[in-house]
């Protein structure tokens, strides 16, 4: 599905990473969201904020959405920064709440 058909939670989501905005970006996860990231578990907006801004920090990652697919709920990114491997596609598995804020948030192959 093409990319202007996202949800605007998604937009708003990579608009916070571009700005590297860890504040707007923890504000599209619900109170009880959880991400997993590199086999770690992150809960709460305000985990996820920390997160956030840690790795944005040490590796100034940037995300390039490639693809968005609706029926599995699967955002597609290059992420870019200054990790090893740069740069990386992933699959980004989401799932929203029903105030379409999302609620988990994890890589998928």
């Amino acid at each position: 599905m093409a990319l202007e058909n996202m949800p605007e939670t998604l937009k708003r989501l990579l608009e916070a990473q571009k700005n590297f905005d860890s504040k707007a970006y923890a504000s599209n996860f619900s109170p009880d969201a959880i991400v997993v990231d590199e086999g770690e578990t992150y809960k709460g907006q305000e985990q996820i904020q920390a997160w956030n801004s840690a790795t944005s920090a040490k590796y100034q990652t940037v995300y390039k959405p490639l693809d968005y697919d609706s029926e599995n709920n699967i955002l597609t990114v290059e992420v870019s920064g200054t990790f090893p491997g740069s740069p990386i596609i992933l699959h980004q598995q989401y799932q929203f709440d029903q105030d379409d804020l999302i609620l988990s948030w994890k890589v998928v192959e």
